[in-house]
């Protein structure tokens, strides 16, 4: 999942990337109200988190001019206002939601979630493709009841595959979406990723392959019957 932070305190900013990063995120940030606009206008976000007040273009003014674009980018507003008219405010212009400073940052990472949940349609925290099971909420992931030992960026990789079962998902969309780093053309790593993924959903009886190759497209996420 990507997430694109925009918010003029640098404190704030360096502590929300760490905890997003922390729970297996890629993060864009920026302090600059013209340069987020230009980032949510130029990359694909599974969700964004805005400050009201900030340099440049405001955080409600950056939200009409993508709301007008018909970006649908899943967007949350932060502000020190906690007044039922600001929030209603914020709603009623497009925003998804609306957190109030100070905060938990355990309350943020919830609301990200359930932000990126509805990017992909999904509103259950718990997704499920054959006998794997992938909880969003506790970052768990098992199959057939035995749970399994993936890092942050394993369970990243696995939760966007899982969230588009059915589909192709391209090497450049798992690049967009998972690699903080710029991936170079020629690099294997999301390759490298695919088959590392691929042993670790190995347990057990529960040897069925659910990550298929697309020769030339991508992968597909999905249980064959034959």
């Amino acid at each position: 999942m990507r997430v694109l932070l925009v918010e003029d305190s640098r404190r704030l900013r360096e502590t929300i990337v760490m905890a997003l990063k922390q729970s297996g995120y890629a993060v864009d940030a920026t302090e600059d109200g013209d340069e987020g606009l230009w980032m949510a206008q130029t990359h694909e976000y599974d969700a964004a988190i805005l400050d009201i007040m900030l340099p440049g273009l405001d955080g409600v003014s950056i939200l009409k001019r993508l709301r007008a674009e018909r970006n649908k980018t899943p967007i949350m507003f932060l502000t020190a206002k906690d007044t039922i008219e600001d929030r209603v405010n914020g709603l009623r212009t497009g925003a998804d939601d609306y957190l109030v400073k100070p905060f938990a940052l355990e309350e943020l990472l919830a609301r990200v979630e359930a932000l990126c949940r509805r990017s992909y349609q999904e509103a259950a925290p718990v997704t499920q493709v054959g006998d794997l099971k992938l909880d969003t909420s506790a970052k768990r992931a098992s199959r057939a009841g035995i749970d399994l030992d993936l890092t942050a960026r394993e369970f990243a990789l696995l939760e966007h595959l899982m969230l588009k079962q059915g589909k192709v998902v391209t090497r450049s969309d798992i690049e967009e979406h998972i690699y903080d780093d710029i991936v170079t053309p020629m690099s294997n790593v999301v390759d490298s990723a695919i088959c590392a993924l691929r042993k670790k959903i190995v347990v057990g009886n529960s040897d069925k392959p659910l990550i298929h190759t697309r020769r030339g497209q991508g992968y597909v996420m999905e249980e064959r019957t034959a």
